[in-house]
């Protein structure tokens, strides 16, 4: 396991991408101080202040492998076990599927999957002094809960998690992974929106994961839809 650190960079992931396809080992971690171009899921822009986590690493998929797809839940059950050892009430922090990583329902981080190859990348922001105020989500940071960590602690711990939840993934498939994402989950019911890819949006309560790690939504109607693709949000005043 190697973190590099560098001051300031565009985008780990978009250097990361580079690194991979010029043969970059596996367990190799890209750390910024600030990001000039970071992006999230779909495109947006990732605001990137000093005093947050910028970094991205690298998978390699090998074959017999679980779908290269569901490390965006084993980087969110990850991640939610580092932050957890810096929170004294780990009740607050909740998992939104994908990977999103929730304190008292508003977004603490981000991450994004990109592949090239046999590589994956795997880029995580966490909003640790600073959070950003959007119009269509709520945020926090560490910082507003009274929790301060700097940056390069949280990268080493974050390291490490992934580390073993990647080998117990290779080992034990997803079962793991997906039992823990759901123990951190929001309770099954809680009233959810997808918005999906072609711009279509599908209202239900949360019902799970199937066992590839796909969302479930009961409808009113009471259908099951699996949802393979989307941007999820809680439906508020449900």
């Amino acid at each position: 396991m190697v973190i590099h650190i560098v001051r300031e960079t565009g985008s780990t992931n978009a250097d990361l991408l580079s690194l991979a396809q010029a043969g970059v080992a596996e367990g190799y971690w890209l750390q910024a101080e600030c990001q000039l171009n970071g992006r999230g899921r779909q495109g947006r822009h990732w605001v990137s202040p000093i005093g947050n986590f910028y970094a991205s690493t690298l998978v390699r998929v090998r074959p017999g492998d679980p779908p290269a797809a569901t490390l965006a839940l084993l980087a969110a059950v990850a991640l939610e076990k580092t932050i957890g050892i810096f929170l004294a009430d780990r009740t607050v922090m909740t998992l939104k599927w994908p990977n999103d990583l929730l304190l008292a329902d508003a977004k603490l981080s981000g991450i994004l999957l990109e592949r090239i190859d046999d590589a994956v990348v795997i880029g995580i922001g966490v909003n640790l002094a600073h959070h950003p105020d959007l119009p269509d989500r709520a945020t926090t940071s560490l910082a507003a809960h009274g929790v301060n960590v700097l940056p390069s602690t949280l990268g080493e711990v974050l390291a490490d998690s992934m580390a073993r939840w990647l080998a117990r993934w290779r080992s034990e498939g997803l079962s793991p992974v997906r039992a823990r994402w759901l123990a951190r989950a929001h309770p099954a019911g809680t009233a959810l929106t997808a918005r999906l890819p072609d711009g279509g949006r599908i209202d239900g309560l949360f019902d799970g994961l199937d066992t590839d790690g796909a969302l479930l939504l009961r409808l009113a109607s009471g259908e099951r839809r699996v949802i393979h693709a989307a941007d999820v949000f809680l439906l508020e005043g449900a």
